[in-house]
């Protein structure tokens, strides 16, 4: 059995969604509302069992529901969740509670239940405005359904974050850059930028490699996001993370813990946890997730305890990815005197090629870096 020192960061995970996007990998299912009772009550017992043997420094800064889609989660469960995350673990007002939501499954109630709750952040999944193309993904939504939910949820809300695909096939790149050009006028705090992410065995996938979907080069993606960038920031939208812009104070928290290597925990389906060592994730089949929670017996299924090289290559990787950079100080204490010496000679060549900052003990991207993240990382690791 893992432990955890402290505990300020909870993940719940709820896999059920009203339909599946193409391109969506999440341990999530669809047309299963039948097992949302079930699911709802092994849940519930799978915290109280944790909390069993729970750290005593419980005080919570982060809570985040993920899916799946969790604004299909029903209200009065949604909140017996809450309470009996209330009865195990302190939170108040200053945590931040954050839910994802998806377009078109939002109604009064819900937004006056997650608000009850202590909710105080949705992530609103746009992806797209363009009606035909959120079609041809399987996603039921439409612009107007997000133009309702931004409406109504800024009655209750402040923090609203939206989520778009960059590099979906079918949108323009003068229908992009109309579509970021109108949310500038949304009331939102916080944007995330994703680039589309083609998985495998998803019908994503098999529709391009059948060629019945035509990606847009990656020239073009990239260059997009450069636009985007420099909208988003004369807008107020700073890049504090590669993927992730926001107006100040308004940075995920939630998220910026997993950048942070912090100890978190995972409850659910498939939902992954790490203790700073070892990162656990539970088993992704419903019925075996019921049946092991049923026996009070461990839902983590796989476990990987970390080696110091991969400690230090997530340290670069995370760190050069937040706009607060890398602390070159926490790297070394992982890094073997080759390493060091690696990561020296790799960043003065780096910072020479233009593609890092290299200020005193903290290491940054430059805009020029940040187009080649990972190839930057790899520059600076090395495995012994």
């Amino acid at each position: 059995m893992y432990s955890f020192s402290v505990m300020q960061h909870l993940y719940v995970h709820w896999p059920f969604c009203p339909y599946k996007c193409h391109f969506c990998d999440f341990v999530a299912m669809a047309s299963h509302e039948q097992f949302m009772q079930n699911y709802h009550e092994a849940l519930i017992k799978e915290i109280e069992l944790f909390s069993l043997n729970a750290p005593s420094d419980n005080y919570l800064k982060t809570i985040y529901l993920g899916g799946g889609t969790p604004s299909t989660y029903p209200a009065p469960l949604l909140l017996d969740m809450f309470a009996i995350l209330k009865k195990h673990f302190e939170f108040d007002q200053t945590t931040e509670v954050t839910i994802e939501v998806n377009p078109g499954t939002v109604t009064s109630e819900l937004l006056i239940a997650w608000q009850k709750a202590g909710v105080n952040r949705l992530s609103i999944g746009v992806q797209s405005l363009k009606d035909v193309v959120l079609k041809s993904l399987n996603r039921h939504q439409t612009r107007q359904d997000v133009l309702n939910v931004l409406r109504d949820a800024s009655v209750y809300f402040q923090n609203l974050s939206v989520d778009f695909i960059l590099g979906l096939p079918g949108v323009s790149d003068d229908e992009w850059k109309l579509m970021i050009q109108e949310a500038m006028h949304w009331p939102i705090k916080h944007i995330s930028i994703y680039f589309l992410m083609v998985h495998e065995d998803t019908p994503l996938y098999f529709k391009v490699k059948t060629n019945h979907m035509t990606l847009p080069p990656d020239d073009n993606t990239v260059d997009l996001y450069d636009w985007t960038v420099a909208t988003l920031q004369k807008n107020g939208f700073d890049r504090y993370e590669l993927s992730n812009f926001a107006k100040p104070g308004f940075e995920s928290r939630h998220n910026a813990a997993y950048w942070d290597r912090k100890n978190y925990k995972g409850f659910g389906l498939g939902a992954c946890s790490f203790n700073g060592t070892t990162r656990f994730q539970n088993v992704k089949n419903l019925g075996k997730y019921l049946e092991l929670v049923e026996k009070q017996e461990s839902v983590v299924q796989v476990c990987e305890t970390l080696t110091k090289s991969q400690i230090a290559l997530e340290k670069i990787m995370l760190g050069l990815r937040q706009r607060k950079g890398l602390v070159v100080a926490d790297y070394m204490k992982e890094a073997t005197p080759s390493q060091q010496l690696h990561f020296y000679q790799g960043a003065e060549k780096l910072k020479n090629n233009g593609l890092i900052e290299f200020d005193q003990d903290i290491v940054r991207l430059t805009p020029k870096g940040y187009a080649l993240e990972n190839e930057v990382s790899l520059h600076l690791f090395s495995e012994c």
